[in-house]
């Protein structure tokens, strides 16, 4: 949930297997590796050397910090709040859990697709909170990272609220110039891939096209690469909260927001 919101950074690494090649016996024609030629292989690997950042929103233990979480810091020429406990349905699901579980299903499948790929927290547990927004927002800057994406749950309680919207930032110099074009980009294809997967875009945001740019966001402001932020759905609707709190709905998610990070980097 964005609408006030900074959340965690602390980096978890993971990077993607090797295959190793099968040597020629003496006196024989060179071989393939196992798996075919260099050229199959980037083709079974398509994000080899590309790194993302993703960021689950949140942290489970941000409500048992408040001191911590409540304090000033910078968000790209102005000042936010560290950090924010985020939303849950109404059955109780918090935001950092489902932001914690799609996560980590995104990680497998990029890394399946060959990336490298770094998390901005490496746990969700009530005993944890933050990282704030300025260490988030720049999260992948110095790597540098190829793309960042952060992931939500908004918790409108506006009637009949539903559905994804994608979240990029807008130009604001010297914050975000040099990114804002690749991250509406991103955001293009991040709605066109999650609605491939047969999700609704949102029926409460301005403009009806499940797409939103900010300025206020420090998660955005202070990247300097191409960044995101999504609203899976909104916790606080039935509909929505059913497909978030299963299973198949998670990896639903997951695989729109592979096939977005694929497109994008392609």
């Amino acid at each position: 949930m964005t609408h006030r919101y900074a959340v965690s950074v602390a980096a978890a690494v993971v990077t993607a297997s090797v295959v190793l090649a099968v040597p020629a016996s003496p006196g024989s024609q060179p071989t393939h590796d196992v798996l075919g030629s260099e050229s199959e292989l980037a083709s079974s690997l398509p994000l080899t050397g590309r790194t993302v950042v993703i960021d689950p929103g949140h942290q489970l233990g941000n409500h048992r910090f408040p001191s911590r979480i409540n304090r000033p810091v910078p968000a790209g020429g102005f000042t936010k709040p560290c950090n924010t406990t985020g939303t849950a349905t109404n059955g109780g699901y918090p935001e950092a859990t489902f932001t914690w579980q799609v996560s980590r299903l995104l990680q497998r499948r990029l890394e399946a697709l060959g990336a490298t790929v770094r998390l901005t927290r490496h746990s969700n547990s009530d005993a944890r909170w933050g990282p704030c927004v300025n260490v988030r927002g720049r999260a992948g800057n110095k790597l540098p990272a190829d793309l960042k994406i952060s992931i939500h749950g908004d918790g409108s309680f506006a009637a009949g609220a539903r559905g994804f919207h994608v979240i990029a930032p807008t130009d604001r110099r010297p914050w975000t110039h040099d990114i804002f074009k690749p991250s509406r980009r991103m955001a293009l294809d991040t709605r066109s891939a999650l609605r491939g997967v047969g999700l609704p875009v949102a029926n409460y945001i301005a403009g009806g096209d499940g797409l939103d740019f900010r300025s206020d966001l420090g998660t955005l402001n202070l990247s300097n690469i191409p960044t995101v932020m999504v609203e899976l759905g909104n916790m606080r609707n039935a509909a929505d909260a059913k497909r978030m709190t299963s299973r198949p709905g998670r990896a639903t998610y997951a695989r729109g927001l592979a096939h977005a990070v694929r497109t994008f980097l392609r």
